[in-house]
């Protein structure tokens, strides 16, 4: 108070200037002031006036106006002199006009605009706030000042459009806007938003952008929804305002329908917008998300946004960086730097609504989800994923589990990844822990795809992040190798072979962790040994001084495998030695820097290396399997690095190796051989017979019976000067034959002597003669022959890819010696039961299991070829127990490809009496296959003409065409396993499965895929021969004046069929749908239609359009409808014909348009005519159904039933009636489907049957709670017919499941009765589901509870002891263990009365 009245003095005095100042501003103020300021009082206007009476002192220049009085005194003073004032209210426009004169200099407008100072007495209190506002908010503040004031602000910001503001300007349309913000009160609010709209139609944009941004702080409540439709129709015009409006609009309270729009809006601008604004778009339409449409909001987010816009100026910078040119790198750089800056900022807003938002990351997750087409992912895609892992641990598993499925599916390609490190690191660095995480979990996966995916993104992590994430990359895989794990080891070990070929010197700075596996290498097979030998090589001299520490550990692990007695220790110190070796031979460029070491190499390490070569030496005359496998990995060492060695060094290293060849195991060609032998020499498969004088011969039978003899007479072979065993004879060929190309660019001319040269070989017409022979004899005769079979194998590798055609011509002979050689041999070992076969692969360690064709080979002599083909079948016993299994089901996965030769031993094949010798026979080179660029030649053809000229054409004939499919078979599962294969987590066998793929093993499975798919086109053309042949076969079957059809040859035709179809299966490569379609019509087996559907299902795309669906359903059933039987007349039949059968009929169901139509059509009509049929007969309208064959149908049939009634959306009560009336009908009718399968129990009622019922039915009454319940909950009033229906034969269908389980408890079952409680506990709920909805439709009172007695199938009474012992004039109502009964009854305005049982068991 006292201060207001000290105010009021000086107020009241102020015509004394000179008296009435305060004396401390007196000294401040020099005369030359106080002149001046008396003059100004004497020429103030009204405005300035009343201004200063108000206690407001305007200045100019650059200091601001001063306020002496309280902001709310001032305005009440100045209202009360304006009004008080004589002339009012003349006196406001006055007021008005010195205001409008005095702001036209813009230093004074803009001391206006600005913030007034308080003015400050020296020794007093500050009378005033330390914060003012404007003299512009302060006159909007009164009342009678306010409408001509906005106006006139609004009038000078059109003097400001052109006006450039610098970066210390002054931006005077911003500072006007602001004066309108957060007004106490607006006279006219609708008038001044009238006018800023017309503003923003008229003004720049960075006038819109400020009018924009400050619309919510200048709007009432009842203006914010129309204000915000305009700025909705405003951001649909142009893309030049969408942060700023965005930005009022999130500030601004609508409604759900109006914020709706606007997020529509804001989602169609989301393509085009800028790259700069794309976060702020994202952001709104993200916060602006309610649970109810948040997976559609998201799935049209993710279908929006597209991250390709953000990698344009990644590529420009990169090609701008290999040009180097300094001017354009920099803004090239700038424009980089800007899109990740974006891109970060976008994943951020990403971030951020995922973890605070549980509806947007469930709905990010569903959405990708729901996304069905590989087309449909993106780069977004997995970097969401991968977000959402990192920041919600509580969305982690359901993140992976979808991860997992995508990537199986193939929507998630291994490019995609690529190119979301590549372009997207800096975003991606961030979630390295998850990335690591995912990758170790992938790599513990059982799909092969998912376990090659977690393998990339261990590469591109090393690839595209700083050291430390690398390291952790590096101790992971270290991890893995060390495991134990058999798929993590050979996946790591490939991730790392990878890395250093790619990344040699990042690698090296991590060599000491890669060196540690060193210590773990008793869990490794001589296949691992070698890819970590190959990169620690890499390492230890790729670099000049770094590798030299990994130098001398690899010397002294060596040393010590080589110096010990274990074999397998041998062989990983071969493998090692032979690494080393590769390395050092290596070509040098000039400008690597290991060049400079070559001298260096020569005089400190040649010494070395001279000396582990001496070592490897003496190793290798102790023992011919080392030697061997020192032949082999230098003839692989040569062929991986062909072109790359330097050939001075391979000559010093390998020449000593290979002369001694023809010495040890070639001779001249003499009619007569010296030595007492075995058996007989003879000279057989002389390819070069008029070639008489120089000819030479392969002395294999001499150098056999000195091995043999050696094995029986201990000491004898000591006295020759050196030993040569017929084991190395294959390798040493091998790597003579890749020396010479290596050193003469490829030419063998040097040794193509060795292709048509005979064998020293016996008298091979064994048919009868066999049993004359001793044990000896006869295990004697069978190495030879598989010694003489892996010597042509080796011919062949060698000389197939030769261009002269009568070298072709001789290679396709010695294939038709392989299968006349393979025919006689499994005679031989049918003779000799318990024969091991000599070792044709040296690197892994030898089968545990002897092999054997049959262990009743005389039987088999004395019954002929087809007898022992069908005794083969004991062989594969181990296999296909598993198939045989207690509820008569048949695996879902596909037939692996030993299944496959199951199916050819019962069609007789002789190739496949000796699949299971495959790991004692030399293995082809993929170059082999390049023969089947010749034509087929079949053995009919051959009966037309002369066999003399039959000798003379070039062209392959079926059973070499067989052996040669066979091979690739073999070769494609184990380089291409189907993406559907599971690997088996506990392996019986571990290391094994390599065995015989050493070559192959070498190459990817990207090489190996396209090396085959350049022998599509000549796979194609013998696939239309087949087709031709068997159509051809198929219209003379029917003519009596035609022969017979040859078995034989029909076998052999037949597996080539398979085993075409079979490599198209593997390669995923044949992409016309079409074209495979045409072969459905000449399919000989049932095995060969299950192959061709897998294949067509594997060729089409994902997900498969509908017209292909159809076909496929179509060809499914014509395949069921169709009766197989064998060329000798006899039904197919077996567990691989089950096995085809439930994957056919799976596929007929999943594919057909209408499931339910299809199970009812089989169960009402293949049933009965089976049940009508004999008893070895089947059903006539669908052949494959039989008494053998009916498990099968049945549970795919339940099965199905159960997944599709899943697909039946649940009841909602905002349902209409049509809806509802809909989802009746389609549960009537599954319902309809489940009693008649329920019921084929009373025919059918063996133990896999019964055992597939309890199991299935459990699971359609839990889905029918779940799904159908809901619906009866609301649609009982409306439907009671139709739901009291529905009810009564679905309780007809749970009275059988009942009867089921007393029928298991009664037999006790084990393995029925593990299904009785969970199935008894399913029918319990549904007997008080059943009460809730009554009771929720308020029918309470229709239902009451029974009991219900025990029966078994047939429905007769199962009499318990206690039954017996109370009597049967006891009522059973009585009886506390009695099941219950629910019963439906009607009374008025509720349902009709019903009755019907769910056996259920109820709670003590």
């Amino acid at each position: 108070m006292v201060s207001k009245r000290k105010l009021s003095k000086v107020d009241a005095s102020e015509g004394s200037c000179k008296t009435d100042l305060p004396k401390t501003k007196k000294s401040r103020i020099s005369d030359k002031e106080n002149a001046s300021i008396f003059c100004g009082l004497e020429n103030e206007g009204v405005f300035e006036e009343l201004l200063r009476t108000s206690g407001i002192v305007l200045k100019a220049g650059e200091g601001q106006n001063e306020i002496a009085v309280d902001q709310m005194a001032f305005q009440k003073k100045l209202c009360l002199a304006l009004e008080k004032h004589p002339t009012y209210p003349a006196v406001v426009e006055q007021f008005i006009s010195g205001l409008e004169s005095h702001i036209k200099d813009r230093n004074q407008f803009k001391n206006c605009l600005l913030p007034c100072t308080p003015v400050r007495t020296e020794g007093s209190r500050n009378l005033v706030h330390s914060y003012c506002e404007s003299l512009i908010k302060l006159l909007l503040g009164i009342k009678i000042l306010q409408p001509a004031v906005i106006t006139l602000l609004l009038e000078k910001i059109p003097e400001f459009f052109f006006d450039i503001v610098g970066t210390f300007g002054t931006n005077f349309p911003r500072l006007i806007v602001n004066q309108f913000k957060w007004l106490d009160r607006l006279l006219d609010s609708q008038d001044l938003v009238k006018k800023l709209m017309q503003m923003i139609s008229v003004s720049p944009v960075p006038i819109q952008h400020d009018i924009i941004t400050s619309l919510p702080e200048i709007l009432e409540d009842s203006q914010q929804s129309e204000v915000a439709r305009e700025l909705s129709c405003l951001l649909k015009q142009g893309r030049r305002l969408t942060v700023p409006i965005l930005d009022a609009l999130s500030r601004l309270d609508l409604d759900a329908e109006l914020v709706t729009e606007v997020r529509q809006s804001a989602m169609t601008i989301v393509p085009s917008v800028k790259l700069e604004d794309l976060p702020v778009v994202v952001k709104f339409i993200l916060q602006n998300v309610k649970a109810a449409d948040a997976v559609e909001v998201i799935s049209d987010l993710r279908k929006s946004l597209d991250l390709s816009s953000c990698v344009l100026p990644l590529q420009i910078h990169t090609s701008q960086k290999k040009i180097k040119s300094q001017v354009h790198a920099s803004s090239s750089l700038s424009q980089v730097t800007t899109s990740q800056n974006c891109v970060k900022l976008l994943f951020d807003v990403i971030k951020l609504a995922v973890r605070f938002q549980k509806d947007v990351s469930e709905a990010w997750i569903k959405a990708i989800e729901n996304s069905t087409s590989v087309s449909d992912h993106k780069v977004l895609d997995l970097i969401v994923l991968l977000l959402i892992h990192y920041t919600n641990m509580r969305n982690r598993k359901q993140t992976e589990k979808v991860l997992r499925s995508k990537i199986r599916l193939g929507f998630l390609p291994e490019q995609l990844m690529q190119n979301a490190f590549q372009n997207h690191s800096t975003v991606i660095k961030d979630f390295f822990p998850s990335i690591l995480a995912l990758a170790q979990t992938f790599l513990h996966s059982a799909h092969p795809a998912v376990v090659s995916f977690g393998s990339c993104m261990y590469k591109q992590a090393f690839a595209a992040f700083d050291s430390y994430c690398q390291q952790e990359v590096v101790t992971a895989l270290v991890t893995h190798v060390c495991s134990g794990s058999e798929t993590e080891l050979d996946i790591s070990l490939d991730v790392l072979t990878d890395l250093v070929v790619l990344h040699t010197s990042l690698l090296m700075r991590y060599a000491t962790f890669v060196k540690t596996i060193l210590d773990s290498t008793q869990k490794l097979n001589p296949c691992q040994i070698r890819k970590l030998f190959y990169i620690l090589s890499t390492l230890a001299f790729s670099q000049k001084q770094e590798g030299s520490y990994i130098q001398d550990d690899m010397y002294m692990v060596i040393r010590k495998w080589l110096s010990s007695t274990v074999p397998n220790h041998k062989q990983m110190g071969i493998i090692g030695a032979v690494s080393m070796i590769g390395s050092v031979a290596l070509k040098r460029n000039e400008g690597d820097a290991a060049s400079v070491e070559r001298p260096e190499l020569s005089s400190e390490r040649d010494g070395q290396l001279s000396t582990l070569l001496d070592l490897v030496g003496f190793c290798c005359e102790q023992a011919p399997e080392v030697l061997a496998l020192y032949y082999d990995e230098f003839a692989s060492l040569i062929e991986k690095q062909k072109g790359n060695l330097d050939l001075q060094l391979l000559n010093e290293f390998g020449k000593s190796l290979v002369e001694d060849f023809p010495s040890d195991f070639v001779v001249d060609l003499s009619p007569t051989v010296h030595g007492s032998f075995l058996l007989p020499v003879k000279s057989l498969y002389n390819l070069d017979e008029d070639q008489s004088q120089g000819a030479i011969a392969i002395n294999l039978l001499p150098l056999v019976s000195q091995s043999e003899l050696g094995r029986v007479t201990a000491g004898e072979s000591n006295q020759s000067k050196r030993a040569v065993s017929p084991m190395c004879l294959s390798p040493c060929f091998r790597l003579l034959r890749l020396y010479t190309a290596e050193q003469n660019s490829g030419s063998l001319e040097e040794i193509d002597a060795l292709l048509g040269c005979p064998l020293y070989l016996t008298d091979l017409e064994v048919e009868g003669k066999l049993e004359s022979l001793s044990k000896q004899e006869r295990e004697f005769l069978c190495s030879l022959l598989f010694y003489a079979l892996n010597w042509f194998r080796e011919v062949v590798n060698a000389f197939c890819q030769q261009q002269d055609a009568e070298m072709k011509g001789k290679v396709l002979t010695r294939l038709q010696n392989i299968t006349e050689l393979q025919n006689v041999l499994g005679k031989c070992l049918a003779a000799t039961p318990g024969y091991v076969p000599p070792p044709a692969t040296f690197d892994s360690e030898a089968p545990e299991v002897v092999p054997s064709i049959n262990a009743a080979g005389p039987a088999r002599k004395r019954s002929g070829r087809k007898k022992k083909a069908d005794g083969s079948k004991a062989g594969s016993a181990d296999r296909s127990q598993a198939d045989d299994s207690s509820e008569g089901n048949q695996p879902d996965t596909e037939l692996s490809e030993l299944d496959k030769t199951a199916a050819d031993r019962e069609a007789g094949n002789p190739l496949a009496q000796l699949q299971s010798y495959r790991p004692y026979f030399r293995e082809l080179d993929l170059e082999v296959f390049t023969v089947l660029l010749c034509g087929l030649l079949t053995k009919s053809v051959l009966d037309t003409e002369m066999h003399t000229e039959a000798r003379e054409v070039v062209q392959l004939g079926p059973a070499e065409l067989c052996f040669l499919l066979d091979d690739l078979c073999w070769k494609l599962e184990h380089a291409l396993p189907s993406g559907s294969t599971r690997r088996v987590p506990f392996p019986k066998e571990r290391g094994n499965k390599d065995i015989g793929f050493s070559h192959l093993c070498q190459r990817s499975p990207k090489e190996v895929a396209m090396f085959v798919v350049d022998l599509l086109k000549p796979l194609c053309k013998h696939m239309e021969n087949m087709h031709n042949y068997f159509q051809a076969a198929v219209q003379n079957q029917g003519a009596e004046d035609e022969p017979g059809v040859n078995i034989q040859e029909h076998q052999l035709m037949s597996s080539c069929y398979q085993l075409l179809l079979l490599t198209f299966r593997s390669l995923f490569a044949c992409e016309s749908f079409q074209y495979l379609l045409n072969f459905q019509q000449s399919v000989p087996s049932f095995h060969c239609a299950y192959i061709l559907t897998q294949l067509l299902i594997a060729v089409a795309e994902k997900p498969m359009s509908g017209w292909k669906k159809e076909k496929m359903a179509s060809l499914a059933k014509q395949f069921l409808c169709r009766s197989w039987v064998k060329p000798s007349g006899d039904r197919e039949k077996g567990s691989q014909f089950n096995s085809a059968l439930h994957t056919l009929l799976c596929v007929y169901l999943e594919h057909t348009e209408n499931i339910m139509k299809a199970i009812e059509e089989i169960s009402s009509t293949g049933v009965p005519e089976l049940m009508n049929s004999a008893k070895d007969g089947c059903s006539s309208t669908y052949p494959t159904l039989s008494r053998q064959t009916f498990p099968v149908f049945f549970r795919v049939m339940m099965a199905q039933l159960e997944s599709s009634v899943k697909s039946i959306p649940a009841g909602k009560p905002s349902d209409s009636s049509e809806v509802q009336l809909e989802k009746l009908l389609r549960w009537n009718i599954a319902v309809r489907n489940f009693h008649i399968l329920i019921n084929l129990v009373k025919v059918f009622d063996s133990r896999p049957v019964l055992s597939i019922c309890l199991k299935y039915g459990r699971l359609f009454v839990e889905a029918f709670l779940k799904l159908a319940m809901p619906l009866l909950d609301h649609s009982f009033k409306k439907h009671t017919d139709d739901v009291q229906s529905l009810l009564k034969t679905l309780q007809l269908s749970t009275r059988q499941l009942h009867h089921m389980c007393g029928h298991s408890k009664i037999h006790q079952d084990i393995g029925l009765t593990n299904h009785v409680p969970l199935l008894k506990k399913s029918l319990e709920q549904f007997v008080y589901r059943v009460k809730a909805m009554l009771a929720f439709n308020h029918c309470q009172e229709a239902f009451w509870v029974g009991i219900l007695k025990n029966r078994d199938l047939q429905g007769e009474e199962i009499l318990t002891q206690a039954s017996e012992e109370r009597g049967s004039d006891e009522d059973s109502e009585d009886s506390a263990e009695g099941p219950a009964e629910e019963v439906l009854q009607g009374p008025p305005g509720c349902a009709s009365p019903s009755r019907g049982r769910a056996g259920v068991q109820p709670r003590r």
